[in-house]
């Protein structure tokens, strides 16, 4: 297959092309695309060299699928160009997750949904990914009514500037700023821009996501989200209460049994999911699995995923999969 990568220098698109490599995906010819100032600058995928193009040279260069990681500006102006041209889009920004025309799709959720007149589909947020491939087996089981959760992300989800930020300060250097403070050593409860109602896009991206993937907008969620000096990895305390009493053994055994979940919990042995463990991986771990005792019928979860993977790269790469596999690319 002709595959075009949109935003191919960047942290996830770099991402992207490893995963495609890894999982084997019959790339025929790729080509990679970004800015104008990166035109001709070559990119190196399976011991073959490509250049660079323009994203109207890519569309011209007609691929069957597009998988964009250039932001939500790059995504709005040209997606639906390649669209037009019969090309087959998997975005990676916020543009389109919450256009009511748009799929919004992690393949072991709701993969079902997509048809071969989805040209433009949608990935969730990195923070939204993981916790609904546990979420859903659980609200299939018990009925989830409420969530709240409250994340640990990484600096990874910002990008190279935030990256360079926390190194530079942990090497006691000044540099340029991807945040309003200090991120070695600290934590920032703030994640994107600030809403009217005080949360942030972030908090709200988590909210409206995880109802539209999962097709339920009865299930309340809310959310704060917090940067951590991390370098790779998203972690995640997820409390939800359901309609129905659930078993912890019961609940161990449907999350063993997700596709994409491990579970990593055995607190005795100090076995528990972290970052580090994430790092490089497509799975979401999950662990401290434990009754909430302040309520009934609630429940305790830590949730940990490699953000640039199944937060971002190899979610979109499972999306190109499952179009080709049922014949819709």
């Amino acid at each position: 297959m002709k595959v075009a990568v949109v935003g191919a220098t960047g942290l996830v698109g770099s991402e992207i092309l490893t995963v495609l490599s890894e999982r084997n995906f019959p790339v025929t010819e790729l080509i990679p695309v970004a800015s104008e100032r990166s035109k001709g600058k070559e990119i190196e995928f399976k011991g073959k060299k490509y250049k660079v193009v323009t994203p109207a040279e890519a569309i011209a260069l007609r691929p069957d699928v597009a998988l964009f990681s250039a932001g939500g500006g790059t995504s709005t102006e040209y997606a639906p160009q390649f669209a037009e041209a019969g090309i087959t889009v998997v975005d990676n920004s916020s543009a389109w997750r919450m256009d009511p025309t748009k799929k919004l799709v992690v393949p072991e959720v709701n993969g079902d949904v997509l048809s071969a007149t989805d040209k433009i589909i949608a990935n969730p947020n990195c923070s939204t990914i993981q916790m609904v491939v546990v979420l859903q087996p659980l609200h299939a089981k018990y009925t989830i009514k409420r969530v709240v959760v409250s994340t640990y992300q990484s600096v990874t989800g910002t990008g190279v500037k935030a990256v360079n930020q926390l190194m530079d300060e942990r090497a006691g250097k000044d540099g340029e700023k991807a945040y309003p403070y200090q991120i070695d050593l600290n934590v920032i409860p703030h994640i994107d821009v600030f809403q009217d109602n005080g949360y942030t896009k972030e908090e709200m991206k988590m909210i409206q996501e995880t109802n539209k993937i999962m097709g339920d907008d009865s299930i309340r969620v809310t959310a704060t989200t917090v940067r951590i000096p991390v370098m790779g990895g998203h972690s995640e305390a997820v409390n939800i209460e359901f309609e129905n009493d659930f078993d912890l053994a019961e609940v161990r055994q449907i999350l063993a049994a997700q596709e994409g979940v491990i579970v990593v919990d055995d607190p005795a042995n100090l076995q528990y999911p972290m970052p580090k463990d994430a790092h490089g991986k497509d799975e979401v771990l999950v662990g401290r699995i434990r009754r909430d005792e302040s309520q009934d019928k609630t429940l305790n979860l830590w949730v940990v995923a490699d953000n640039l993977r199944k937060g971002a790269a190899t979610n979109a790469v499972q999306i190109a999969e499952l179009l080709l596999k049922r014949g819709l690319i």
